[in-house]
Protein backbone atom coordinates (compact mmCIF):
# COMPACT_ATOMS: atom_id res chain seq x y z
CA UNK A 1 0.00 0.00 0.00
CA UNK A 2 1.25 3.40 -1.32
CA UNK A 3 1.83 6.43 1.19
CA UNK A 4 1.08 9.38 -0.48
CA UNK A 5 2.01 13.53 -1.02
CA UNK A 6 -0.84 15.78 -1.62
CA UNK A 7 0.52 16.03 -4.95
CA UNK A 8 0.60 12.29 -5.52
CA UNK A 9 -3.06 11.90 -4.26
CA UNK A 10 -4.63 14.79 -6.77
CA UNK A 11 -2.53 13.31 -9.78
CA UNK A 12 -4.70 9.72 -8.81
CA UNK A 13 -7.96 11.82 -8.62
CA UNK A 14 -7.38 13.21 -12.32
CA UNK A 15 -6.59 9.82 -13.32
CA UNK A 16 -9.81 8.48 -11.57
CA UNK A 17 -11.77 10.94 -13.64
CA UNK A 18 -10.28 9.34 -17.23
CA UNK A 19 -11.25 5.92 -16.00
CA UNK A 20 -14.90 6.67 -15.15
CA UNK A 21 -14.16 7.66 -11.52
CA UNK A 22 -16.12 11.04 -10.84
CA UNK A 23 -15.36 12.97 -7.92
CA UNK A 24 -19.03 12.71 -6.77
CA UNK A 25 -18.16 8.56 -6.82
CA UNK A 26 -15.28 8.93 -4.89
CA UNK A 27 -17.25 11.11 -2.18
CA UNK A 28 -20.09 8.90 -1.97
CA UNK A 29 -17.54 6.11 -1.75
CA UNK A 30 -15.61 8.08 0.52
CA UNK A 31 -18.51 8.93 3.42
CA UNK A 32 -19.59 5.13 3.00
CA UNK A 33 -16.62 3.49 4.24
CA UNK A 34 -15.89 6.00 6.75
CA UNK A 35 -19.36 5.80 8.59
CA UNK A 36 -18.79 2.00 8.10
CA UNK A 37 -15.30 2.17 10.00
CA UNK A 38 -16.66 4.36 12.66
CA UNK A 39 -19.15 1.85 13.22
CA UNK A 40 -16.24 -1.12 13.54
CA UNK A 41 -14.51 1.49 15.84
CA UNK A 42 -17.18 2.04 18.28
CA UNK A 43 -18.63 -1.50 17.82
CA UNK A 44 -22.21 -0.21 17.43
CA UNK A 45 -23.94 2.85 15.67
CA UNK A 46 -27.30 2.20 17.24
CA UNK A 47 -28.27 5.24 19.67
CA UNK A 48 -24.53 7.23 19.17
CA UNK A 49 -24.67 10.08 19.29
CA UNK A 50 -22.26 11.39 16.69
CA UNK A 51 -21.39 14.75 15.76
CA UNK A 52 -20.34 16.08 11.98
CA UNK A 53 -18.07 19.12 11.79
CA UNK A 54 -18.39 19.65 8.08
CA UNK A 55 -16.18 22.39 6.34
CA UNK A 56 -16.20 23.83 2.80
CA UNK A 57 -14.37 21.45 0.30
CA UNK A 58 -14.66 17.93 -0.76
CA UNK A 59 -13.57 16.80 2.90
CA UNK A 60 -16.83 18.63 3.88
CA UNK A 61 -18.36 16.54 1.59
CA UNK A 62 -17.36 13.19 2.55
CA UNK A 63 -18.41 14.08 6.02
CA UNK A 64 -22.07 14.97 4.64
CA UNK A 65 -22.20 11.87 2.81
CA UNK A 66 -20.35 10.30 6.14
CA UNK A 67 -23.80 11.78 8.52
CA UNK A 68 -26.05 10.31 6.22
CA UNK A 69 -24.85 6.70 6.06
CA UNK A 70 -24.31 7.04 10.02
CA UNK A 71 -27.73 8.19 10.15
CA UNK A 72 -28.82 5.22 8.37
CA UNK A 73 -27.11 3.10 10.34
CA UNK A 74 -28.85 4.51 13.19
CA UNK A 75 -27.16 6.68 14.65
CA UNK A 76 -28.49 10.12 15.78
CA UNK A 77 -26.30 12.46 14.06
CA UNK A 78 -25.83 16.41 14.23
CA UNK A 79 -24.22 18.58 11.53
CA UNK A 80 -22.37 21.93 12.26
CA UNK A 81 -21.67 23.60 9.35
CA UNK A 82 -18.58 26.03 9.43
CA UNK A 83 -19.16 27.45 5.91
CA UNK A 84 -21.96 28.26 3.24
CA UNK A 85 -22.17 25.31 1.11
CA UNK A 86 -23.92 25.87 -2.06
CA UNK A 87 -27.30 25.88 -2.68
CA UNK A 88 -27.19 23.40 -5.29
CA UNK A 89 -25.14 20.91 -3.07
CA UNK A 90 -26.39 17.48 -3.63
CA UNK A 91 -25.18 15.63 -0.65
CA UNK A 92 -26.28 18.83 2.04
CA UNK A 93 -29.64 18.05 0.34
CA UNK A 94 -29.74 15.13 1.21
CA UNK A 95 -29.16 15.03 4.89
CA UNK A 96 -31.60 17.70 5.31
CA UNK A 97 -34.43 15.15 3.66
CA UNK A 98 -33.83 12.78 6.54
CA UNK A 99 -34.55 15.53 9.26
CA UNK A 100 -30.72 15.29 9.89
CA UNK A 101 -30.42 18.21 12.29
CA UNK A 102 -27.68 20.66 10.63
CA UNK A 103 -26.37 23.55 12.82
CA UNK A 104 -24.83 26.80 11.04
CA UNK A 105 -21.11 27.83 12.96
CA UNK A 106 -22.02 31.28 11.42
CA UNK A 107 -24.82 31.79 13.25
CA UNK A 108 -23.45 30.48 16.62
CA UNK A 109 -21.39 33.40 17.27
CA UNK A 110 -20.97 32.29 21.00
CA UNK A 111 -20.49 28.64 20.19
CA UNK A 112 -23.10 27.86 22.49
CA UNK A 113 -25.19 25.52 20.18
CA UNK A 114 -21.81 23.85 19.87
CA UNK A 115 -21.11 23.38 23.20
CA UNK A 116 -24.31 21.39 23.79
CA UNK A 117 -23.69 19.23 21.04
CA UNK A 118 -20.57 18.42 22.25
CA UNK A 119 -21.96 17.51 25.96
CA UNK A 120 -24.12 15.18 24.23
CA UNK A 121 -21.88 13.32 21.84
CA UNK A 122 -20.22 9.94 21.73
CA UNK A 123 -18.41 10.30 18.69
CA UNK A 124 -17.23 13.53 16.71
CA UNK A 125 -15.75 13.35 13.21
CA UNK A 126 -13.60 16.02 11.34
CA UNK A 127 -14.62 16.87 8.47
CA UNK A 128 -13.45 20.08 8.28
CA UNK A 129 -10.13 20.02 5.88
CA UNK A 130 -8.50 17.28 5.28
CA UNK A 131 -5.67 17.18 2.68
CA UNK A 132 -7.33 20.84 1.74
CA UNK A 133 -5.52 23.21 4.50
CA UNK A 134 -2.99 25.11 3.05
CA UNK A 135 -2.91 28.29 5.58
CA UNK A 136 -3.05 28.93 9.30
CA UNK A 137 -6.66 28.45 11.01
CA UNK A 138 -8.35 31.33 12.11
CA UNK A 139 -11.86 32.82 12.61
CA UNK A 140 -14.37 30.14 13.21
CA UNK A 141 -12.79 27.58 12.18
CA UNK A 142 -10.05 27.65 14.60
CA UNK A 143 -11.98 28.75 17.15
CA UNK A 144 -14.26 25.80 16.75
CA UNK A 145 -11.48 23.21 16.63
CA UNK A 146 -10.23 24.94 20.03
CA UNK A 147 -13.35 24.29 21.79
CA UNK A 148 -13.58 21.00 20.41
CA UNK A 149 -10.17 19.66 21.86
CA UNK A 150 -10.78 21.25 25.23
CA UNK A 151 -13.99 19.39 25.14
CA UNK A 152 -12.53 16.03 24.28
CA UNK A 153 -9.59 16.42 26.88
CA UNK A 154 -12.27 16.91 29.17
CA UNK A 155 -14.79 14.12 28.63
CA UNK A 156 -12.88 11.20 27.44
CA UNK A 157 -16.19 9.48 26.47
CA UNK A 158 -15.79 11.80 23.21
CA UNK A 159 -14.38 9.85 20.97
CA UNK A 160 -12.47 11.87 17.84
CA UNK A 161 -12.38 10.43 14.78
CA UNK A 162 -10.27 12.54 11.98
CA UNK A 163 -11.82 12.12 8.27
CA UNK A 164 -8.96 11.61 5.89
CA UNK A 165 -6.62 14.02 8.19
CA UNK A 166 -6.78 15.52 11.79
CA UNK A 167 -8.05 19.27 10.27
CA UNK A 168 -4.97 21.94 10.84
CA UNK A 169 -2.13 19.18 10.18
CA UNK A 170 -0.40 19.69 7.20
CA UNK A 171 -0.34 16.42 4.72
CA UNK A 172 2.82 16.51 3.74
CA UNK A 173 5.01 18.10 6.66
CA UNK A 174 2.77 16.27 9.16
CA UNK A 175 3.24 20.36 10.95
CA UNK A 176 0.22 20.75 12.99
CA UNK A 177 -1.66 24.19 13.30
CA UNK A 178 -2.06 25.30 16.97
CA UNK A 179 -5.43 24.33 16.81
CA UNK A 180 -5.48 21.59 14.78
CA UNK A 181 -7.37 18.54 16.52
CA UNK A 182 -6.23 15.68 18.40
CA UNK A 183 -7.70 12.23 16.83
CA UNK A 184 -8.32 9.24 18.56
CA UNK A 185 -8.57 7.49 15.14
CA UNK A 186 -7.59 8.64 11.39
CA UNK A 187 -9.73 7.11 8.81
CA UNK A 188 -7.49 8.50 5.87
CA UNK A 189 -9.42 7.76 1.74
CA UNK A 190 -7.40 5.23 -0.28
CA UNK A 191 -3.72 6.21 0.37
CA UNK A 192 -2.41 6.84 3.74
CA UNK A 193 -0.78 10.62 3.47
CA UNK A 194 3.32 11.24 4.40
CA UNK A 195 2.19 13.60 7.09
CA UNK A 196 0.94 11.03 8.81
CA UNK A 197 3.85 9.76 9.74
CA UNK A 198 5.84 12.74 10.63
CA UNK A 199 6.66 15.24 13.17
CA UNK A 200 3.64 15.75 15.33
CA UNK A 201 1.30 14.39 12.55
CA UNK A 202 1.94 10.58 14.36
CA UNK A 203 0.35 12.02 17.76
CA UNK A 204 -2.20 14.10 15.98
CA UNK A 205 -3.46 10.91 14.58
CA UNK A 206 -3.88 8.64 16.78
CA UNK A 207 -4.60 5.14 15.46
CA UNK A 208 -4.62 4.74 11.41
CA UNK A 209 -7.25 2.99 9.65
CA UNK A 210 -7.12 2.74 5.39
CA UNK A 211 -10.45 3.28 3.74
CA UNK A 212 -10.88 1.99 0.50
CA UNK A 213 -12.87 4.17 -1.84
CA UNK A 214 -12.70 2.75 -4.95
CA UNK A 215 -9.49 3.66 -6.39
CA UNK A 216 -7.32 1.30 -8.41
CA UNK A 217 -4.10 0.46 -6.08
CA UNK A 218 -2.49 0.93 -9.73
CA UNK A 219 -2.62 4.41 -10.20
CA UNK A 220 -0.23 4.81 -7.50
CA UNK A 221 2.14 2.11 -9.02
CA UNK A 222 5.10 4.96 -9.43
CA UNK A 223 4.58 6.60 -5.78
CA UNK A 224 8.34 5.56 -4.54
CA UNK A 225 6.88 5.16 -0.40
CA UNK A 226 4.73 2.59 0.84
CA UNK A 227 3.16 0.54 3.78
CA UNK A 228 4.80 -2.49 5.23
CA UNK A 229 1.99 -4.66 5.62
CA UNK A 230 1.47 -7.73 6.68
CA UNK A 231 1.07 -9.05 3.12
CA UNK A 232 4.14 -7.37 2.03
CA UNK A 233 6.19 -9.06 5.19
CA UNK A 234 4.86 -12.53 4.60
CA UNK A 235 5.93 -12.83 1.15
CA UNK A 236 9.70 -11.41 2.46
CA UNK A 237 9.71 -14.62 5.00
CA UNK A 238 12.34 -17.06 4.18
CA UNK A 239 11.07 -20.58 2.85
CA UNK A 240 12.11 -22.85 5.34
CA UNK A 241 12.66 -26.30 3.68
CA UNK A 242 11.82 -29.40 5.32
CA UNK A 243 15.17 -31.15 4.41
CA UNK A 244 17.47 -27.62 5.65
CA UNK A 245 20.22 -27.82 7.68
CA UNK A 246 21.71 -25.27 10.20
CA UNK A 247 23.67 -23.85 7.04
CA UNK A 248 20.77 -23.50 5.07
CA UNK A 249 19.70 -20.94 6.89
CA UNK A 250 23.04 -18.71 6.86
CA UNK A 251 25.66 -17.57 9.50
CA UNK A 252 25.67 -14.29 11.25
CA UNK A 253 29.23 -12.68 13.19
CA UNK A 254 27.97 -10.50 16.07
CA UNK A 255 31.07 -7.98 17.51
CA UNK A 256 28.36 -6.38 20.38
CA UNK A 257 28.56 -5.94 23.82
CA UNK A 258 31.21 -4.02 26.27
CA UNK A 259 31.54 -3.86 30.15
CA UNK A 260 28.90 -1.58 30.41
CA UNK A 261 26.61 -2.95 27.74
CA UNK A 262 27.12 -6.85 28.40
CA UNK A 263 22.96 -7.45 27.85
CA UNK A 264 23.24 -5.71 24.05
CA UNK A 265 25.09 -8.82 22.91
CA UNK A 266 22.82 -11.12 24.47
CA UNK A 267 19.64 -9.61 22.87
CA UNK A 268 21.87 -9.04 19.45
CA UNK A 269 22.46 -13.05 19.23
CA UNK A 270 18.92 -13.92 20.10
CA UNK A 271 17.52 -11.43 17.77
CA UNK A 272 19.08 -13.18 15.20
CA UNK A 273 18.33 -16.54 16.48
CA UNK A 274 14.91 -16.13 17.19
CA UNK A 275 13.90 -14.93 13.24
CA UNK A 276 15.45 -18.60 12.29
CA UNK A 277 18.98 -18.11 11.44
CA UNK A 278 20.86 -21.30 11.10
CA UNK A 279 23.97 -20.52 13.37
CA UNK A 280 25.31 -17.29 15.38
CA UNK A 281 28.78 -16.34 16.13
CA UNK A 282 29.19 -13.59 19.17
CA UNK A 283 33.16 -12.32 18.72
CA UNK A 284 34.00 -10.78 21.96
CA UNK A 285 36.64 -10.55 24.97
CA UNK A 286 36.80 -13.56 27.03
CA UNK A 287 36.07 -11.25 30.09
CA UNK A 288 32.55 -11.13 28.37
CA UNK A 289 32.15 -14.53 27.08
CA UNK A 290 32.46 -16.01 30.39
CA UNK A 291 30.01 -13.64 31.49
CA UNK A 292 27.44 -14.64 28.71
CA UNK A 293 27.72 -18.41 28.39
CA UNK A 294 25.77 -19.66 30.44
CA UNK A 295 23.07 -17.40 29.40
CA UNK A 296 24.32 -17.62 25.57
CA UNK A 297 23.91 -21.35 25.23
CA UNK A 298 22.84 -21.54 21.67
CA UNK A 299 25.22 -18.61 20.54
CA UNK A 300 29.34 -20.03 19.38
CA UNK A 301 31.80 -17.84 20.45
CA UNK A 302 35.13 -16.17 18.88
CA UNK A 303 37.24 -15.04 21.70
CA UNK A 304 39.06 -12.04 21.09
CA UNK A 305 42.54 -10.91 22.28
CA UNK A 306 41.90 -9.03 25.20
CA UNK A 307 44.09 -5.83 26.27
CA UNK A 308 42.40 -5.19 29.69
CA UNK A 309 39.30 -4.25 31.47
CA UNK A 310 37.01 -6.59 28.94
CA UNK A 311 38.96 -3.62 25.60
CA UNK A 312 39.85 -4.85 22.56
CA UNK A 313 43.78 -6.22 21.93
CA UNK A 314 45.89 -5.12 18.54
CA UNK A 315 45.27 -8.30 16.85
CA UNK A 316 41.55 -8.46 17.82
CA UNK A 317 40.86 -7.02 13.75
CA UNK A 318 43.19 -9.41 12.34
CA UNK A 319 41.80 -12.62 13.88
CA UNK A 320 37.90 -11.32 13.34
CA UNK A 321 38.58 -10.53 9.78
CA UNK A 322 40.34 -14.03 9.24
CA UNK A 323 37.02 -15.95 10.65
CA UNK A 324 34.30 -13.99 8.03
CA UNK A 325 35.29 -15.60 5.28
CA UNK A 326 32.86 -18.47 7.15
CA UNK A 327 29.84 -16.04 7.29
CA UNK A 328 27.14 -14.28 5.48
CA UNK A 329 26.58 -11.15 7.36
CA UNK A 330 28.65 -9.10 9.85
CA UNK A 331 25.97 -7.43 12.84
CA UNK A 332 27.95 -5.08 15.02
CA UNK A 333 27.78 -1.91 17.09
CA UNK A 334 25.58 -3.03 19.78
CA UNK A 335 26.97 -2.17 23.26
CA UNK A 336 30.62 -1.63 21.84
CA UNK A 337 31.10 1.37 23.34
CA UNK A 338 33.02 4.36 22.72
CA UNK A 339 36.29 3.51 24.45
CA UNK A 340 39.62 4.10 22.36
CA UNK A 341 39.64 0.73 21.61
CA UNK A 342 36.53 0.08 20.73
CA UNK A 343 36.17 2.82 18.10
CA UNK A 344 39.56 1.83 16.54
CA UNK A 345 38.69 -1.75 16.37
CA UNK A 346 35.35 -0.49 14.02
CA UNK A 347 37.40 1.97 12.48
CA UNK A 348 39.86 -0.68 11.24
CA UNK A 349 37.42 -3.56 10.88
CA UNK A 350 34.93 -1.17 8.61
CA UNK A 351 37.47 1.15 6.91
CA UNK A 352 40.78 -0.28 7.81
CA UNK A 353 43.23 -1.66 4.24
CA UNK A 354 42.18 -4.92 5.08
CA UNK A 355 38.17 -4.59 6.12
CA UNK A 356 35.39 -6.60 5.36
CA UNK A 357 33.58 -7.17 2.42
CA UNK A 358 31.13 -8.83 3.93
CA UNK A 359 27.02 -7.43 3.85
CA UNK A 360 26.60 -5.71 7.03
CA UNK A 361 24.14 -4.50 9.76
CA UNK A 362 25.56 -1.50 11.43
CA UNK A 363 24.15 -0.20 14.75
CA UNK A 364 24.67 2.38 17.91
CA UNK A 365 28.13 2.51 18.74
CA UNK A 366 29.61 1.00 14.81
CA UNK A 367 27.50 4.16 13.89
CA UNK A 368 28.77 6.75 16.79
CA UNK A 369 32.44 5.89 15.42
CA UNK A 370 31.27 6.35 11.86
CA UNK A 371 29.60 10.27 12.15
CA UNK A 372 33.04 11.02 13.74
CA UNK A 373 34.90 10.31 10.31
CA UNK A 374 34.75 12.20 7.53
CA UNK A 375 33.30 11.28 4.18
CA UNK A 376 32.76 7.90 5.99
CA UNK A 377 29.96 6.59 3.41
CA UNK A 378 32.88 7.07 0.70
CA UNK A 379 34.67 4.70 2.54
CA UNK A 380 32.18 1.63 3.60
CA UNK A 381 31.02 -0.88 1.94
CA UNK A 382 27.39 -0.08 -0.04
CA UNK A 383 26.32 -3.46 1.29
CA UNK A 384 25.26 -2.32 4.65
CA UNK A 385 22.22 -1.87 6.33
CA UNK A 386 22.05 1.36 9.34
CA UNK A 387 20.03 1.02 12.18
CA UNK A 388 19.82 4.57 13.98
CA UNK A 389 17.63 6.13 16.38
CA UNK A 390 17.28 10.50 15.79
CA UNK A 391 19.77 10.85 17.74
CA UNK A 392 22.29 8.77 15.97
CA UNK A 393 20.49 9.53 12.36
CA UNK A 394 21.30 13.30 14.12
CA UNK A 395 24.99 12.95 14.44
CA UNK A 396 25.28 11.08 10.95
CA UNK A 397 23.56 13.71 8.81
CA UNK A 398 25.15 16.51 10.38
CA UNK A 399 21.58 18.30 11.58
CA UNK A 400 19.36 18.64 14.83
CA UNK A 401 17.12 15.87 15.93
CA UNK A 402 14.25 18.20 15.80
CA UNK A 403 15.10 18.33 11.66
CA UNK A 404 15.41 14.48 11.62
CA UNK A 405 12.00 14.35 13.00
CA UNK A 406 10.26 17.36 11.38
CA UNK A 407 10.67 14.54 7.94
CA UNK A 408 11.33 11.34 9.18
CA UNK A 409 10.72 10.12 5.48
CA UNK A 410 12.38 12.70 4.14
CA UNK A 411 15.29 12.58 5.97
CA UNK A 412 15.64 8.87 5.56
CA UNK A 413 15.47 8.87 1.92
CA UNK A 414 17.88 11.50 1.36
CA UNK A 415 20.39 9.49 3.38
CA UNK A 416 19.92 6.09 1.95
CA UNK A 417 20.34 8.13 -1.26
CA UNK A 418 23.62 10.25 -0.15
CA UNK A 419 25.26 7.45 1.35
CA UNK A 420 24.12 4.64 -0.74
CA UNK A 421 23.20 2.69 1.61
CA UNK A 422 19.77 0.88 3.57
CA UNK A 423 18.80 3.08 5.95
CA UNK A 424 16.23 1.63 8.89
CA UNK A 425 15.27 4.98 10.75
CA UNK A 426 13.93 4.16 14.48
CA UNK A 427 10.98 4.92 16.32
CA UNK A 428 7.35 5.20 15.86
CA UNK A 429 6.72 4.34 12.22
CA UNK A 430 9.90 3.08 11.53
CA UNK A 431 11.35 3.90 7.99
CA UNK A 432 13.53 1.95 5.59
CA UNK A 433 15.07 4.04 2.95
CA UNK A 434 16.63 2.60 -0.21
CA UNK A 435 19.29 4.30 -1.91
CA UNK A 436 17.33 3.89 -5.16
CA UNK A 437 15.07 6.70 -3.42
CA UNK A 438 12.03 3.94 -2.42
CA UNK A 439 10.65 4.09 1.21
CA UNK A 440 8.57 1.59 3.32
CA UNK A 441 7.00 2.82 6.53
CA UNK A 442 5.67 -0.11 9.44
CA UNK A 443 2.29 1.08 10.31
CA UNK A 444 2.94 0.52 13.88
CA UNK A 445 3.60 2.47 16.92
CA UNK A 446 4.42 1.07 20.40
CA UNK A 447 5.62 3.64 22.81
CA UNK A 448 7.03 0.09 24.90
CA UNK A 449 9.26 -0.36 22.80
CA UNK A 450 10.44 3.07 24.00
CA UNK A 451 12.85 1.07 25.90
CA UNK A 452 16.62 0.06 26.23
CA UNK A 453 17.56 -2.98 23.79
CA UNK A 454 14.93 -3.07 21.70
CA UNK A 455 17.22 -1.58 19.06
CA UNK A 456 19.78 -4.33 19.68
CA UNK A 457 16.84 -7.70 19.52
CA UNK A 458 15.77 -5.61 16.19
CA UNK A 459 19.25 -5.09 14.38
CA UNK A 460 19.63 -8.86 15.42
CA UNK A 461 16.20 -9.60 14.01
CA UNK A 462 17.24 -7.67 10.79
CA UNK A 463 21.08 -9.27 10.17
CA UNK A 464 19.59 -13.19 10.91
CA UNK A 465 16.81 -12.49 7.83
CA UNK A 466 19.49 -11.10 5.79
CA UNK A 467 22.02 -14.26 6.61
CA UNK A 468 18.88 -16.19 5.09
CA UNK A 469 19.24 -14.81 1.71
CA UNK A 470 17.07 -11.66 1.80
CA UNK A 471 18.16 -8.65 0.31
CA UNK A 472 19.41 -6.06 2.20
CA UNK A 473 15.99 -3.80 1.82
CA UNK A 474 13.95 -6.90 2.37
CA UNK A 475 15.64 -7.83 5.25
CA UNK A 476 15.00 -4.51 6.85
CA UNK A 477 11.65 -4.05 6.17
CA UNK A 478 10.20 -7.59 7.94
CA UNK A 479 12.69 -7.47 10.78
CA UNK A 480 11.12 -4.05 11.27
CA UNK A 481 7.96 -5.65 10.50
CA UNK A 482 8.70 -8.68 13.05
CA UNK A 483 9.96 -6.58 15.26
CA UNK A 484 7.03 -3.83 15.22
CA UNK A 485 4.48 -7.45 15.84
CA UNK A 486 6.05 -8.93 18.45
CA UNK A 487 5.86 -5.51 20.46
CA UNK A 488 2.38 -5.45 19.80
CA UNK A 489 1.77 -9.21 21.20
CA UNK A 490 3.86 -8.14 24.12
CA UNK A 491 1.25 -5.34 24.88
CA UNK A 492 -1.95 -7.24 24.26
CA UNK A 493 -0.10 -9.27 27.50
CA UNK A 494 1.17 -6.88 29.43
CA UNK A 495 0.49 -3.53 28.54
CA UNK A 496 2.80 -0.59 27.36
CA UNK A 497 4.50 -0.03 30.30
CA UNK A 498 7.30 -2.43 31.49
CA UNK A 499 8.28 -3.93 28.57
CA UNK A 500 11.84 -5.13 28.49
CA UNK A 501 13.58 -5.75 25.41
CA UNK A 502 13.91 -9.55 26.49
CA UNK A 503 10.31 -9.74 26.12
CA UNK A 504 10.35 -9.14 22.20
CA UNK A 505 12.76 -12.38 21.76
CA UNK A 506 9.93 -15.44 22.39
CA UNK A 507 7.07 -13.32 20.51
CA UNK A 508 9.56 -13.59 17.08
CA UNK A 509 8.53 -16.72 16.14
CA UNK A 510 5.11 -16.26 17.13
CA UNK A 511 4.92 -13.52 15.09
CA UNK A 512 6.26 -15.12 12.00
CA UNK A 513 3.92 -18.50 12.78
CA UNK A 514 0.69 -15.80 12.63
CA UNK A 515 2.29 -14.38 9.67
CA UNK A 516 2.63 -17.42 8.08
CA UNK A 517 -0.88 -18.27 8.53
CA UNK A 518 -3.14 -14.93 7.52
Amino acid sequence: MKVVTVDEMRRIEKECVSIGLPPAALMENAGKAVAEHLRDILGKTEGTHVLVLVGPGNNGGDGLVAARYLHDLGADVNVYLLSDRSEDDLNLRLVRERGIACVEGTQDSDLSALAGLLSSGNALVDAVFGTGRSRPLEGLFRDVLLAVGRAHEGNPGLHVFALDLPSGLDADSGAADPACLKADDTITLSFPKTGLFNATGAEKAGRITVADIGIPPGLAKDVPVELITAGLAKSLLPIRPPLANKGTFGRVMVVAGSERYIGAAYLACNGALRVGAGLVTLATTPTLQSVLASKLTETTYLPLPEADRASFGPQATVLLLAELGEYGVLLMGCGLGQSPSATDFVREVLLGPQRTALPLVLDADALNTLARIPDWWRQLADDAILTPHPGEMSRLAGCGIEEVQADRIGTARDMARNWHKVVVLKGAYTVVATPEGRSRVCPMANPGLASAGTGDVLAGAIAGLRAQGLSAPDAAACGVYLHACAGDMVRARLGDTGMLAGDLLFELPRAIKELRLT
